[in-house]
């Protein structure tokens, strides 16, 4: 009895010791998104005994999984409210995963709004603030997951292609098309940034769409989209002859397609 207590306090002794070298490491893993934070759940409910014992037993990405699944079948199912939680689930699961925020807003923002929009059942009235209220959810989806990870270039595209094609609030846009690529966000984002800047109300923001525009001018990096936006800003901002590009103004020959959803 004596040598099982003497077993007992060097096992307790060895875990106090070791306790704070597995804090640190826990620490450093943590800060290097390795290990992800502790999960809370508080937000979005109660999840059940299984979800809790799977999200700390480890097995957290095999119950995202799991509930991305049933968000599939809600979403055959037209069920947007369920769509919505399951996927509410999946990016507490998983909250650097930026593949599940993605998702989670395209299903607000595009499927169900648009669902909603052009449900014929509905009156007009009721279809619009549905239309409105779900591509807000699927802009708050992208907001709450870039407070998680405010450097991924994809959650940053993925707003400004929200703002451009949903809200077409175009400031906002460019806002976050330059966050994308101030992040290391493809090329193409400069670029929609300018444009999405020229579309503004305001002069602040043609400045910044002129600034952008004219140094890939200048970086012999134009395209006929480019020329016309940057000709159309040299008007709105009166930018002297001397300084106008000399380029001659693209002539259209169809309509301009029309803005939509397109999931890249």
């Amino acid at each position: 009895m004596k040598r099982k207590l003497q077993a007992a306090a060097v096992l307790l002794i060895f875990g106090v010791l070791k306790l704070p070298l597995e804090q640190r490491v826990t620490h450093d893993l943590r800060t290097m998104h390795l290990v992800d934070e502790p999960l809370h759940l508080g937000v979005k409910g109660n999840m059940g005994q299984m979800g809790l014992a799977a999200a700390f037993g480890g097995l957290r990405g095999l119950i995202a999984t799991v509930f991305q699944l049933r968000a599939h079948v809600e979403f055959t199912r037209v069920n947007w409210a369920q769509v919505d939680k399951y996927y509410g689930f999946v990016t507490q699961l998983q909250p650097r995963n930026a593949r599940y925020w993605e998702e989670a807003s395209w299903h607000m923002a595009y499927n169900a709004a648009s669902y909603y929009l052009y449900n014929k059942e509905l009156k007009g009235g009721l279809r619009g603030t549905l239309f409105h209220d779900y591509v807000k959810r699927g802009m708050d989806i992208l907001e709450e997951g870039l407070k998680i990870m405010p450097d991924n270039p994809r959650l940053w595209q993925k707003l400004g292609d929200l703002h451009w094609n949903r809200s077409k609030d175009f400031k906002a846009s460019g806002d976050a098309y330059l966050s994308s690529f101030q992040h290391g966000g493809l090329n193409f984002t400069e670029r929609f940034a300018g444009f999405a800047y020229a579309q503004a109300n305001d002069p602040d923001s043609w400045a910044k769409g002129y600034a952008i525009l004219k140094k890939l001018y200048d970086e012999k990096k134009a395209t006929p989209g480019l020329i016309e936006f940057l000709k159309m800003l040299e008007q709105n901002l009166h930018i002297p002859a001397a300084r106008r590009i000399p380029d001659a103004g693209p002539v259209r020959t169809i309509p301009d397609p029309q803005s939509g959803p397109q999931r890249q």
